[in-house]
C-alpha cells in the first residue's frame, strides 16, 4: 500500500458522502495504490453507520474504524496510523474545509524527498478574532519554541512518510505537533498552500480553549524534543541557578552583618534564601532521577538513541 488518508470523524454525518465521493474522483487519478481510513471518534449522530457503509461497499479501499467514546482528534489520529497500511499517510478533516484537490499537491512534494508536507491555509475561512487570530499567535510561539518554522501548524492536511512519525506517542492536541516531532529525528520539512473553504455543514468543535491546550502541551513537546535524552540539563540548569541565587542572598546577608551589624536572622530574606538554596538541591536530585529514568527506559526496551536514515554496504541498502 503506497498511501493512507486519515480522516478523524465527529458528528460529520452532512458531509461525508460529499466528502468520500470528492476523495474517490482524486484518488482514483492517482498513480499508487491508496486506501483510506476513517476513525469515528465517538460520534453522536450517524457519522460512523456511513462510513462503515463505505468500508463495506468497497473494503479494498476503505477501512472504518469506530472508537468506543470521543477520546478526541489526537487519539483518533493516532488511532489511523496505527491501522493504515500506506508508506505514504495524509491526514485530513472531514469537514471539508481542506480540499481533497489538494492532496496530488502534497504528493508531488514527497516524490520531490521531502518527508513531511504541511498544509498552509493562506486564505482562511474562519472567524478572525476566534479563530485565525489566535492561530496565527500560537502558530509563531510553536515555531519559536521548536525550531521547526511552519506558517500553519493548525491545518490537518499534511502528507508524511511513515517512517518519521511512527516512533514517538500522541497525547492531548499533540497531533499539531507532528512536524516538530519529525523535525526532531532530522526529517525534511516543506509547506505547500493549500484552498480552505467556509464550512457548510456542521458546527466547529473547537474555540478559544483549544488554543490555551495547545499552549499547555508546548510545554510539554519542548521538554520532549530538547530535554528528553538530557532531563538533567533543565533540572540541573535551574537546580544550579537556585542554589547561587540562595547562596548569593545568603552572602549580602553576611556581608551586610559585617559591615553595619544587621542580624541576618532578622531578616525574611534569610529564610528565603534557605528556601531558594534547598529548592535547587532538589532539582538537582531531580534531574539525577530523571537520567536514570531515561537510560532505564531506553536499556529496558532497547531502544537507541538515534535515527538511521540510510544503510549502504554489507548487505543492507534502502530499497
Amino acid at each position: 500500500m503506497n498511501l493512507s488518508v486519515i480522516i478523524p470523524v465527529y458528528n460529520e454525518e452532512d458531509v461525508l458522502s460529499i466528502l468520500h465521493d470528492s476523495l474517490y474522483e482524486i484518488l482514483r487519478g492517482i498513480s499508487k495504490t491508496w486506501e483510506i481510513v476513517y476513525v469515528d471518534d465517538g460520534s453522536k449522530d450517524d457519522s460512523f453507520g456511513l462510513v462503515k457503509r463505505f468500508a463495506l461497499h468497497d473494503p479494498e479501499h476503505v477501512k472504518a474504524i469506530a472508537l468506543r467514546r470521543n477520546f478526541g482528534q489526537t487519539a483518533a489520529i493516532a488511532a489511523g496510523i496505527d491501522y493504515a497500511r500506506g508508506d505514504i499517510l495524509v491526514l485530513m478533516d472531514a469537514d471539508m474545509q481542506n480540499d481533497p484537490e489538494d492532496i496530488p499537491r502534497l504528493l508531488e512534494k514527497i516524490e520531490d524527498g521531502y518527508d513531511v508536507v504541511s498544509g498552509w491555509r493562506v486564505d482562511r475561512k474562519d472567524d478572525y478574532l476566534k479563530r485565525v487570530l489566535p492561530s496565527k499567535i500560537a502558530n509563531k510561539i510553536i515555531s519559536w519554541v521548536t525550531g521547526v518554522y511552519l506558517h500553519d501548524y493548525g491545518c490537518t492536511l499534511k502528507a508524511y512518510r511513515r517512517d518519521v512519525i511512527t516512533d514517538f506517542r500522541l497525547y492531548g492536541e499533540m497531533h499539531r505537533f507532528i512536524p516538530a516531532y519529525a523535525g526532531y529525528v532530522g526529517a525534511k520539512i516543506t509547506e505547500v498552500k493549500v484552498k480552505h473553504h467556509t464550512r457548510k455543514y456542521g458546527k466547529t468543535k473547537y474555540g478559544l480553549e483549544r488554543t490555551i491546550k495547545v499552549i499547555l502541551d508546548l510545554f510539554t513537546v519542548k521538554f520532549l524534543i530538547s530535554f528528553s535524552q538530557k532531563p538533567i540539563y533543565i533540572f540541573g540548569g535551574v537546580g544550579l541557578f537556585l542554589l547561587l541565587l540562595g547562596g548569593g542572598i545568603l552572602l549580602f546577608l553576611m556581608v551586610r552583618r559585617l559591615a553595619v551589624g544587621i542580624s541576618p536572622f532578622n531578616s525574611p530574606l534569610f529564610f528565603a534564601s534557605i528556601m531558594i538554596f534547598l529548592m535547587g538541591f532538589q532539582s538537582l536530585l531531580m534531574g539525577l532521577i530523571a537520567e536514570l529514568l531515561v537510560r532505564t527506559y531506553h536499556e529496558a526496551q532497547d531502544k537507541p538513541t538515534y535515527t538511521i536514515l540510510e544503510i549502504v554496504g554489507n548487505g543492507e541498502g534502502a530499497d
